[in-house]
């Protein structure tokens, strides 16, 4: 899936509560693209790595450099991600939900990812095991993403602006 649907799906998912909260649970969503691809781009236009020609579709992955599959077992990998709720959470005393984020992300991608580039290494560092899903950029998949994206927040934002209205007829009535 791409980068901002993933942010998108896990604000609205783990992040409702608060602007704080749909903030962080936004930017957890990012951030296993953004901690392995990330790191790619900001190397290669710093110079320091080669950049990836996506021009003709989507490179072999023999042109990534090994850092970034490294980087994208770990921050893609369901038991790193419940170990690190896990331990968040023990030292927290309490559950941090926004991380939940980064749960959905690699659930998403399971499916949305295919052996043709990246697929997602669900139970990575125990298993090398991967789905061969469907590749997210297809039509078929990213339409309906955004279609559906669309309409929950057209709905979220909806009903927090009649929520809004409500609060504030309420105010201005006299006790």
């Amino acid at each position: 899936m791409d980068i901002v649907s993933h942010g998108l799906w896990g604000a609205l998912a783990f992040g409702r509560s608060s602007r704080p909260s749909f903030r962080l649970a936004f930017v957890i969503g990012l951030a296993p693209d953004l901690l392995s691809f990330g790191i790619l781009w900001t190397a290669a236009t710093l110079g320091l790595s080669p950049k990836p020609d996506f021009s003709h579709g989507t490179p072999p992955e023999s042109t990534i450099p090994d850092y970034v599959h490294a980087l994208y077992n770990v921050t893609h990998s369901l038991l790193v991600f419940l170990a690190v709720f896990l331990v968040v959470w023990l030292l927290r005393k309490q559950p941090l939900w926004e991380l939940g984020a980064w749960g959905l992300h690699v659930l998403v991608d399971i499916p949305t990812h295919s052996y043709a580039f990246f697929p997602t290494p669900v139970f990575w560092p125990l298993s090398d095991w991967k789905f061969d899903g469907w590749q997210w950029m297809t039509p078929e998949i990213l339409i309906p993403n955004w279609v559906l994206l669309s309409l929950l927040y057209a709905w979220f934002l909806s009903r927090a602006y009649r929520m809004k209205l409500k609060d504030d007829r309420s105010a201005r009535v006299p006790s």
